[in-house]
């Protein structure tokens, strides 16, 4: 029989619904039962794509044995992550706080009250490799909790005000000068990897907005220097890598190696946008014709493939079909042979292809599987595009990765920015029309009866409050799409977001703005979520378009609020340029401040 799950909206949770695991949604509900029945909460967080919370869910959650011992002791929720960030973001920093580290599937244990006091990620069935078994772990909070429940409660007292993220900190006295930005670029040249592009070693992530601060650095400069030289390594480097997908478009997660060549499969909506725009905006700085092909094929794969007919955008696709993570992507020498006849040795040495393979399986041994990258020596224009277009047709008749069909405001937001500004730069005016029927859908389909934005669409039902990124990347997308069409309406929008903004976000006190709204839903901290991750933080979003919306109106309330934000961060984002790369960016405008467009503008503000 379907658990509570089967009611919910969310592609994520409602995979869990035939578990025998009695999950309930995060709300009301879980937390009364919790309190009245006198159990912990277990709360397991993650996201459809997720391959390791697939592997937990057929591992432990569907085994009937597992779930009882789950049933009997805790009061069980599962929280899709991508629909509850504000869940998500305090109970991460707990586990990483516990047990200093972070991933997804996380799974907490929680007082009847909602505070942390246990956690970790993925736990195996058995025992293995120094990692505790699911039973074992759910067998010993059980007996703890059963003989020392006021014990623990006691030791939690004072966890809630250690996992408000940057709501404690107080703003910089210091104005914002030019050498904040040059100490974060010296940084970033010390985590460069001069080898393969990108910043840090494996895994690696392709990290869009230390690309953007790059990339806005470089173009402020005559000659090339060390912005430049960062920036264009790393968009090559990852164009030609595995994490690429060199016959559909788009790009994977992240890359399991230093090299770029092995991806973690899933394709999310957001990296997508944020990186079809770093590639357009390399291709308008350096004129590299190879930018301008990848940020193409970028939105053409998301309008052809990522598009739902109302004109959002869906959230993501597996990294698996049918169970098996990459299935849709690999192939042996043998297939590329069999499907390409006379192209086939081309293709080969192309995609760089052996009979050994480069992909390995950590889960079941699949020798001769090759990740196909575009680093080797590239056939004449005629015989790529039918070399693509023959392995695509192939390809398509493979099972398909999963779909998580959700539409979420804030990443729909960001490919609207990534669309208008590809509309505009590259006059191709089917970028601009789906820019604004994606925006439409939002300012329509994802507010509710009073007029807020909501977070959420599924199932053809909005839901949710929407949070601050929301809103703030809303803000950034109309202004963008106002810039690329001069339509005066998506301006008056984006002034009337920056209002709510800085209603019902901002703090009075400290300056910046909180994650969630000062009337949403009351956990146990309201936090301010500071960092990138890897998406732009909610306040540099937010800082950011404030930023360019006083640019446009005058309105000096509006620069206020945002040196506001960035005078918490003023001081630690220099020293963490990776973890606070759109905050930096929105510093360097600051600075040097975008040049004016040429649309007719409407009457300035009455607080100018």
């Amino acid at each position: 029989m379907p658990n509570a799950l089967a009611q919910e909206s969310s592609p994520y949770l409602r995979q869990h619904r035939d578990n025998p695991v009695d999950w309930l949604p995060w709300g009301p509900e879980a937390l009364a039962r919790a309190r009245r029945e006198e159990r912990p909460l277990l709360v397991s967080i993650g996201y459809s794509s997720c391959h390791w919370c697939h592997v937990m869910e057929h591992e432990s959650f569907e085994d009937e044995q597992t779930a009882r011992l789950m049933n009997e002791s805790f009061v069980c929720v599962k929280v899709d992550r991508e629909e509850r960030p504000d869940v998500d973001a305090i109970y991460m920093e707990a586990v990483q706080g516990m047990t200093g580290h972070g991933g997804w599937p996380l799974n907490v244990f929680l007082t009847p009250e909602g505070v942390p006091f246990y956690g970790g990620t993925y736990f195996p069935p058995q025992p293995r490799g120094g990692m505790p078994s699911w039973p074992q772990v759910l067998n010993a909070i059980a007996e703890a909790w059963s003989e020392r429940a006021e014990e623990i409660r006691a030791g939690s007292t004072s966890v809630a005000e250690q996992l408000s993220g940057g709501a404690r900190l107080a703003p910089s006295p210091q104005p914002i000068a030019p050498e904040l930005l040059e100490q974060a670029v010296e940084r970033l040249q010390r985590l460069f990897d001069p080898v393969h592009g990108g910043f840090g070693g494996a895994p690696k992530f392709p990290q869009a907005p230390v690309l953007e601060l790059l990339l806005a650095r470089a173009a402020r400069k005559q000659e090339r220097g060390a912005e430049a030289e960062m920036a264009l390594a790393t968009l090559r480097a990852m164009a030609r890598g595995g994490i690429h997908d060199q016959l559909g478009g788009g790009f994977h997660r992240y890359s399991v190696d230093a090299a770029w060549r092995v991806p973690h499969f899933e394709k999310m909506l957001y990296d997508n946008a944020l990186l079809a725009r770093a590639y357009l905006h390399g291709f308008e700085r350096f004129g590299e014709e190879r930018f301008e092909g990848v940020s193409r094929a970028t939105l053409d794969w998301a309008l052809a493939e990522m598009r739902g007919p109302e004109g959002g955008f869906y959230a993501a696709l597996d990294a698996d079909s049918d169970g098996v993570e990459g299935a849709f992507y690999l192939w042996r020498v043998a297939e590329l042979r069999e499907a390409l006849g006379e192209d086939a040795q081309a293709a080969i040495a192309w995609f760089a292809a052996s009979e050994s393979g480069n992909f390995e399986d950590p889960h079941e041994p699949r020798p001769g599987l090759n990740v196909l990258e575009g680093s080797g020596p590239e056939p004449p224009a005629a015989q790529r595009e039918r070399i693509r277009a023959r392995l695509l047709e192939v390809r398509s008749a493979r099972p398909r990765p999963g779909l998580d069909d959700k539409r979420l405001t804030s990443w729909n937001a960001l490919m609207v920015s990534a669309l208008a500004d590809a509309g505009a730069a590259l006059s191709e005016p089917r970028y601009l029309q789906a820019a604004s029927a994606c925006a439409e859908f939002i300012l329509t389909s994802l507010r509710g009866p009073d007029g807020r934005l909501l977070r959420s669409y599924a199932g053809g039902e909005a839901r949710l409050g929407a949070y601050l990124e929301d809103h703030a990347y809303l803000l950034e997308a109309l202004t963008a799409l106002f810039e690329a069409t001069c339509e005066e309406r998506w301006l008056q929008e984006a002034i009337g977001l920056a209002d709510t903004i800085i209603e019902r976000f901002g703090d009075p006190d400290r300056g910046g703005f909180y994650s969630t709204a000062a009337d949403g839903e009351a956990l146990i901290t309201r936090r301010k979520d500071l960092e990138d991750s890897p998406i732009p933080s909610g306040p540099s979003s937010a800082a950011a378009g404030l930023l360019r919306l006083a640019e446009l109106t005058g309105s000096e309330e509006y620069e206020r609020q945002a040196l506001g934000a960035l005078a918490l961060v003023r001081d630690i984002a220099p020293r963490h340029p990776t973890a606070f790369a759109y905050a930096l960016q929105a510093m360097h405008w600051h600075l040097a401040p975008m040049r004016p467009i040429a649309c007719p503008l409407p009457g300035a503000r009455a607080d100018t």
